[in-house]
């Protein structure tokens, strides 16, 4: 666990922890280490959990699969974001997620009903760990803000320019890499993939981005965007 120390001192949950700190409460929360390989299955929609996800490497999807197969992806993990904490917190939940294997990774699972009742010697670092978990469970309603607002809108091309806007102001730049590739761009923003490549190829022409795979360049130059 040593090796995951710089990542662990820079997350959320461990704020205001020293390494020793990070380390003893690890054990005290049954924290466990498990590496899942692209294309496997962390949590299945129908089961429960009383652990939540944090990913140490690698990358996972937040899927929903309705029973005609539409997949919608929720969001994309990578090192250092969690997963499952809202279904974690409150035991016997039941899932209505999947936590796919995007990249072979590892995965710290985080015991929350121990995380969430302080340890009988009432040591101060779980303490911390109690009250840093509010700031992760706020940056996942965060996420889901986000999502909301793209797919609320009411066209693939008003989706798009949502999202497209949104990752430019994270990035601080006109030009930035999308973490999905095309199949997964529809499914995140709940659209058919024809019809965002269609979408796509008209924003092109018209001058107001340029995108290979994943790359996006934006042009404030247009005046009008969205008809």
């Amino acid at each position: 666990m040593n090796k995951f120390l710089p990542l662990l001192r820079l997350n959320p949950l461990f704020q205001g922890l020293s390494d020793e700190e990070i380390l003893t409460s690890l054990n005290c929360i049954n924290a466990r280490l498990i590496s899942k390989p692209s294309g496997s299955y962390i949590f299945n929609a129908g089961d429960y959990t009383d652990s939540m996800g944090l990913v140490l490497s690698g990358s996972v999807l937040i899927t929903q699969v309705d029973i005609w197969a539409h997949r919608n992806i929720m969001s994309k993990c990578y090192p250092g974001d969690y997963f499952g904490e809202p279904f974690a917190a409150k035991p016997g939940t039941i899932l209505n997620i999947n936590v796919e294997v995007d990249a072979d990774c590892e995965i710290l699972l985080i015991n929350t009903t121990r995380l969430l009742h302080v340890c009988p010697s009432a040591c101060e670092h779980h303490q911390k760990l109690i009250r840093n978990l509010v700031s992760v469970l706020a940056n996942k309603i965060m996420i889901f803000n986000d999502k909301i607002t793209h797919i609320s809108k009411r066209t693939t091309r008003e989706k798009l320019l949502s999202y497209l806007s949104a990752e430019s102001v994270k990035n601080n730049s006109l030009s930035f890499d999308i973490p999905y590739d095309r199949q997964q761009l529809a499914d995140f923003l709940c659209v058919e993939r024809a019809a965002m490549s269609v979408e796509l190829s008209k924003l092109q022409k018209e001058g107001i981005l340029k995108t290979t795979k994943n790359h996006f360049e934006l042009n404030l130059s247009i005046e009008k965007a969205v008809d």
